[in-house]
């Protein structure tokens, strides 16, 4: 039997936390969903393939979990809904028709299923497998080790023991986060500015919540490897570098770039589960070469490094609740084995297969393998036209094939745009009336109460942000968990995007308690 088996009351991981928190507000959706397509080519035993993906998910039954409230607590079960694996015939369909088909298809994270698998008969030696999963159990590097899996099962080979259960490495993660919260609060005290002003070309706009999205792909230059190592530098940080310099070109002077971090550790790197963080990395000082540049950032990534588990919504306050922290974002994953074997059959893996969303306005997604380096910049086009983010992908790669061709070139003679105007005004948000006019003044005592109790403050007064406060996604999960206790009114989660106050939630506790009566 498998250790990682999730039992009754395990606690859920802070990524689990956050992005549950963030569907319940209805921020999320299709952006947590992580589509894999792997196509077969030759006569490939069906169900073998089926009975492989039952075989994983037994091995790794965070994929057939569920997340539920628990008096303030967030935890894992097993799904009422397990993850569908079934068969069906699709001749003549294209591959990319049915990834999407399958993307949209809703994952639920309170009942399941949270992640489902379709073999699709395109032909009858040509199959396609695609598999969907809720970032809440799924990660880039589960990608990896899913299809490791799968292959290994249909070869008929055991699932490998593994080094430690799911829930026992959540608990040591979680354990290392608070044990890091002072020391990570006062390291971001003068690095997060929560900037959401953006220059660039096409722009009308700035999102950082997610949207359907598209995408504009192209290939980096095979040689930033040498390019990196005369730097000094890993490819990861040569394209971070590049991306920094061509905003600070466009006008974006200290724009800070959000990036998908690892929180995987030895006991952690074969499971299956989102360990990932998403942490800003602030735009080092103006170097005279792109290199020194790159250093310099390379320097701040270490620093970073440090408190790469610890979620910056715990560390600092004024973070609401959203699917990017900056406008700007960037997920590299590094992938140096082959794929694998599946016996009988040529298998490929699209291992960039789109959601058909984005997380916020611009998300550059790099997938580094050894057969060479694929990029996708994935954008909202409510706010980024298709020939803006196209321009983007341009500039950034010649600047990318420059700085290849000659690693100690000075910034000044690299082929960089010319600064971009603002073509926007920020948004001014009403703020909105809570509670429809009914009187809350019997109920701020109480509220203020229980928001002392969960911010451990002795004062707090009744228009403080809870997010200014330092308040975060398990701060409103404990609050509604109180206030149901004691007050027998389930507050809804988007309410405290429109009135994270005192006086906005007693107001909203006064409506529901006139439309009880």
């Amino acid at each position: 039997m498998s250790p990682t088996l999730v039992g009754e009351g395990e606690q859920a991981s802070l990524a689990q936390h956050g992005m549950w928190i963030t569907e319940r507000m209805g921020c999320g959706g299709r952006v947590y969903h992580m589509p894999l397509a792997i196509r077969f080519d030759g006569p490939l035993d069906a169900d073998r393939l089926l009975a492989a993906c039952h075989d994983v998910v037994r091995a790794h039954p965070q994929l057939g979990a569920a997340l539920a409230e628990r008096d303030g607590v967030l935890r894992l079960a097993p799904a009422a809904v397990p993850p569908p694996i079934a068969i069906e015939d699709a001749p003549g369909r294209e591959p990319g028709e049915l990834v999407d088909r399958e993307t949209a298809r809703a994952l639920d994270l309170e009942n399941g299923p949270v992640a489902r698998f379709t073999v699709f008969r395109l032909a009858p030696e040509r199959h396609l497998l695609v598999a969907v999963a809720h970032h809440a159990v799924f990660d880039g590097m589960s990608k990896d080790i899913l299809v490791r899996a799968l292959a290994g099962a249909y070869a008929g080979l055991p699932s490998p023991a593994l080094p430690a259960a799911y829930g026992e490495a959540v608990e040591r993660e979680n354990a290392r986060v608070a044990e890091l919260l002072g020391e990570a609060a006062e390291f971001w005290r003068d690095r997060w500015h929560d900037r959401q002003d953006l220059r660039l070309p096409g722009l009308s706009g700035v999102s950082i919540r997610a949207a359907a999205g598209d995408a504009v792909d192209f290939p980096l230059p095979a040689d930033l490897a040498d390019a990196a190592g005369k730097m000094g530098v890993t490819r990861f940080e040569l394209v971070l570098a590049a991306v920094h310099t061509l905003l600070a070109a466009y006008g974006n002077e200290g724009a800070a770039v959000a990036v998908d971090l690892s929180t995987r550790t030895e006991e952690t790197r074969d499971h299956i589960g989102p360990f990932v963080n998403e942490l800003p990395v602030p735009a080092p000082a103006p170097a005279r070469t792109f290199a020194e540049f790159a250093r310099s950032l390379r320097e701040e990534l270490r620093a970073v490094y440090r408190f790469r588990q610890v979620p910056l919504a715990r560390a600092v306050g004024g973070v609401s609740p959203r699917t990017a922290l900056t406008p700007v974002s960037v997920s590299y994953r590094r992938r140096d084995a082959v794929t694998p074997e599946f016996p009988g059959v040529t298998a490929s893996v699209d291992w960039m297969s789109f959601n058909g969303a984005v997380r916020g306005t611009l998300h550059l997604q790099v997938v580094d393998a050894p057969d060479g380096i694929a990029a996708r910049l994935q954008f909202n086009p409510a706010v980024l036209s298709r020939s803006g983010c196209e321009t983007v992908a341009g500039h950034l790669l010649s600047l990318l094939r420059a700085v290849a061709a000659a690693p100690d070139a000075e910034t000044a003679a690299l082929p960089l745009p010319s600064p971009v105007e603002p073509s926007f005004a920020p948004r001014e948000q009403a703020p909105a009336a809570a509670g429809g006019g009914a009187d809350a003044a019997p109920y701020l005592a109480e509220v203020g109460e229980i928001w002392r109790e969960v911010l451990g403050m002795p004062e707090i007064g009744p228009d403080e942000d809870l997010f200014d406060l330092g308040g975060h996604s398990l701060s409103i999960t404990q609050i509604i968990a109180k206030v149901r206790e004691r007050m027998d009114v389930e507050l809804s989660f988007d309410v405290f995007f429109d009135e994270p106050t005192i006086a906005g939630i007693a107001a909203e506790v006064a409506r529901l308690r006139e439309e009880a009566c």
